[in-house]
């Protein structure tokens, strides 16, 4: 399996013939709102570039797999994610909530029913339930979800999506015990409320209880976020778990 990264939750997962795109939010820098005003500088996102040696890549989408994308969540799908699942006319498997939403995008939305195991490709997924923050704010973030992924030959991946830690997320690495599972970092803030992702003595924790390796992204692309690479490298030297943890730059290309 090969897995790259793009920029903040985008990525390519590929194995055999498959090329699943994740998130796909490929505008070019600069061509979104910021998220905050007043906590963070206002910059216009994405506040990065996407990687130069993605467009073959991009060519070859086989299905798209989205965790969430209403409510102003362009960071996980904007209209040129959009247009290259509709282009391609790939089935994009999606929460059942956000079916109509993508549907009048001219997508081949596939809904997925939240805890239920269903067919993905050649294997499975059950969608995880996630907390986009906490109280009211997670409320007004809307529903999203995380994936458990079964593919036959294959590691089996977690992919947390937006979310804090729940005891949702503690019962997957328990209890599924996923070969990998991908963190979504970055604490973002919002100019009200608390971080609407984990804090980082939750992705200490997050690491800690996971089964296998970790590999955290979703930094350093939307001016919205505060925990950088280099405080997360920095944060599991100083836990101990640097071992379990891969932090891959934008555009890196990991083996597993």
């Amino acid at each position: 399996m090969k897995i790259q990264f793009i920029r903040n939750a985008t990525m390519i997962i590929s194995y055999g013939a498959q090329n699943i795109i994740v998130d796909p939010c490929l505008g070019p820098k600069g061509s979104l709102p910021p998220y905050t005003l007043f906590r963070r500088f206002p910059r216009f996102n994405p506040v990065v570039p996407l990687p130069k040696n993605i467009n073959q890549e991009l060519e070859d989408i086989t299905a798209g797999l989205i965790t969430h994308c209403r409510m102003g969540h362009f960071d996980h799908l904007d209209r040129a994610g959009a247009r290259l699942l509709s282009k391609n006319q790939v089935p994009v498997y999606c929460n059942v909530l956000d079916e109509a939403y993508l549907k009048k995008r001219k997508l081949l939305a596939v809904p997925l029913y939240p805890d239920k195991r269903q067919k993905f490709l050649e294997g499975s997924i059950t969608p995880c339930r996630t907390s986009h923050g906490y109280g009211f704010i997670g409320k007004l973030m809307g529903p999203g979800a995380g994936y458990f992924i079964e593919l036959p030959g294959e590691p089996s991946l977690y992919i947390s999506g937006d979310t804090v830690l729940t005891p949702v997320v503690r019962n997957v690495l328990s209890s599924l015990k996923p070969d990998i599972s991908f963190l979504w970092a970055g604490t973002p803030v919002l100019d009200i409320g608390g971080p609407i992702l984990m804090p980082m003595d939750e992705m200490l924790e997050f690491i800690d209880l996971a089964p296998g390796i970790v590999i955290a992204s979703h930094m350093e692309a939307f001016n919205h976020c505060t925990t950088t690479r280099a405080d997360l490298k920095q944060a599991v030297h100083q836990a101990g778990l640097t071992d379990k943890v891969r932090i891959p730059e934008d555009g890196e290309v990991i083996m597993v």
